[in-house]
């Protein structure tokens, strides 16, 4: 069987498992890195949501024989270590503004709000609600209204 190498958390990792399974089964049920949900399985709902190299990705569209063993891969478990921190500003803010019902959607949702704050800084501006609008994670539970106010409170404190 292949092995592939790569960093998640901060840790370098080697698994044992063919190439084509998605970097989202590696994850959960080789790592035991459960924070990553899994939804659709087709890069639609956007539940698996991670960083790959910083940037926004859904795991369970990636093949982990295409994940590069210098690739860096942060989990809603990680993203504390970021900052080196108890709780990352955005899990904050989400805390404090009462985001979540049901919670299922929360990490992805965390994981592409830090992505986006961090994409409109390094275009040169604050995130707004266009960018904001630009994030599809899918909330069945509808609280999208207290995930925009938590986007722009853990983002001032970023």
């Amino acid at each position: 069987m292949p092995q592939h190498t790569f960093i998640v958390n901060g840790k370098q990792v080697t698994v044992d498992i063919e190439d084509d399974v998605r970097l989202l089964w590696v994850l959960r049920d080789v790592l035991g890195i459960n924070g990553p949900k899994y939804g659709c399985g087709i890069n639609v709902c956007k539940a698996c949501t991670c960083h790959i190299n910083g940037k926004a990705f859904n795991p369970c569209s990636v093949r982990v024989g295409d994940v590069e063993p210098t690739d860096e891969i942060t989990t809603i478990e990680g993203l504390p270590g970021t900052v080196d921190a108890d709780l990352h500003p955005m899990q904050e803010a989400w805390l404090e503004r009462d985001v979540a019902q049901c919670g299922y959607c929360q990490p992805g949702q965390i994981m592409a709000a830090v992505a986006k704050v961090r994409q409109a800084r390094a275009a040169g501006h604050e995130v707004g609600d266009a960018d904001i609008d630009e994030i599809r994670n899918i909330c069945r539970c509808g609280t999208y209204a207290r995930i925009r106010e938590a986007i722009k409170s853990g983002a001032q404190r970023m």
